[in-house]
């Protein structure tokens, strides 16, 4: 049975007391309600350690919607991924929609590969970038094969990608997509991809892998949880339960006009690119000096 806390019932009790003063003050006031929907094996003092992490990599979560930002960190809590670590299992990323600043949650290539492994289905699933220079075949039909010897310096950027699987059973399959098709892919589906905080935009071999990944398990032998798992990649939710597949993501509605983006070239504008090169707020000067100390073992483990 799903325990469903909802975050306007949260927002309202909260506003009849003290209302809590920053991100951690709040997480700290939902103690009672993550200690519900939390799995057995993630306390509460470890969740809120995670929290701490995350934010110090992460400034600009701090103006986010708290409620979005606690149920992107009870995602991955429940997915058993490390979120914003060089781990590069998962991501809370914000995002400024027109209903406010928002916390969405977003599942890296690398978590892809975590979640398909513990369906125990598979004896290896990976993906590769493929340059110009490599030395790369690949074969459909009756009898599909793969061929790619990496060059030993790769030349320019990367023309193709590519996932496999082997598994247990001694099955395999392979996926092959260009970099064109990767593009118009993003292009079509993902609404955020020209917001200068997008993984698009700040990592674009991990989000070409992962779709490559996500198109190969399509037809994959798969679990009805792995299924379900990746549905809640790059979703953004405001209420929080103990099984988090079953919370309604809201939609995503970006303005561009409040990303700084130039509508006709789809460039970040000028102004844009200049404030984040140094903030002149004392909050976000505090945290960049954070995020250069050594973060604990114990800090960033779930």
């Amino acid at each position: 049975m799903v325990t469903n806390t909802k975050g306007d019932q949260v927002l309202e009790r909260l506003g009849k007391e003290k209302k809590p003063a920053t991100l951690m003050d709040w997480l700290s006031k939902m103690r009672p309600e993550l200690e519900k929907a939390l799995p057995k094996h993630v306390s509460a003092d470890r969740i809120l350690r995670i929290a701490i992490t995350t934010i110090r990599t992460s400034p600009k979560l701090q103006s986010c919607e708290p409620m979005s930002f606690v149920a992107a960190l009870m995602q991955s809590a429940q997915l058993g991924l490390e979120p914003n670590t060089p781990l590069g299992e998962a991501y809370i990323i914000t995002y400024n929609s027109k209903t406010g600043m928002k916390a969405q949650f977003q599942i890296g290539y690398k978590g892809v590969i975590a979640l398909a492994q513990n369906t125990g289905l598979y004896r290896s699933i990976y993906a590769h970038e493929v340059f110009a220079n490599d030395t790369f075949s690949y074969e459909l039909g009756l009898n599909k094969d793969l061929k790619h010897i990496p060059a030993d310096e790769p030349e320019g950027e990367p023309v193709y990608y590519y996932a496999v699987y082997h598994l247990l059973n001694g099955g395999y399959d392979f996926a092959v997509w260009s970099v064109n098709k990767i593009e118009k892919h993003r292009d079509q589906y993902s609404k955020a991809a020209k917001y200068p905080d997008s993984s698009w935009q700040t990592d674009f071999n991990a989000m070409a892998k992962k779709t490559v990944l996500i198109a190969l398990l399509k037809y994959a032998p798969k679990s009805i949880e792995l299924a379900r798992q990746l549905a809640m990649d790059s979703t953004i939710k405001k209420d929080i339960a103990n099984d988090m597949t079953e919370i309604p993501a809201e939609d995503l509605e970006i303005d561009l006009d409040m990303q700084g983006i130039d509508h006709k070239t789809g460039e970040v504008k000028e102004e844009v690119k200049d404030s984040k090169k140094k903030s002149d707020d004392p909050m976000e000067q505090y945290w960049e000096k954070e995020k250069k100390k050594e973060v604990s073992k114990e800090e960033v483990s779930l």
